[in-house]
């Protein structure tokens, strides 16, 4: 496991880029209030080895296999526990912030509940 941390909390706008734009905003639960009301938080945790493609992210019980990492995500998921989940796939990531994603299963609002973990493996 290179990261395990658990949902402490969410902003008024986070979840409306989810619902219409298919990401997440994720940053430590100690982000400054304004990045705290457009980002889903979690609590600090160590990142044990670099993100890459080909590794599997879970939110909840939802699985996703990391499609390609931002060169900026790595750095500030690092240091911020901050990154652009990017739920649409693809190759190339649209943003150097993004994480993208591929799942089976969308993730959709309902699923993002206090307490849940988010893992990378």
């Amino acid at each position: 496991m290179k990261y395990n941390s658990k949902i402490t909390g969410w902003g008024n706008e986070a979840l409306g880029f989810l619902k219409e734009l298919n990401y997440l905003i994720i940053f430590n639960d100690n982000a400054p209030k304004e990045l705290a009301e457009i980002s889903v938080l979690h609590e600090k945790s160590k990142l044990n080895g670099d993100i890459e493609r080909g590794d599997t992210l879970i939110i909840g019980e939802k699985a996703f296999e990391i499609t390609a990492v931002g060169e900026e995500a790595r750095n500030t998921f690092n240091q911020l526990g901050h990154a652009t989940l990017n739920f649409s796939g693809g190759d190339e990531p649209f943003l150097p912030g993004h994480i993208m994603l591929y799942g089976e299963d969308a993730l959709t609002e309902e699923d993002i509940q206090k307490g849940i973990s988010i893992s990378i493996f």
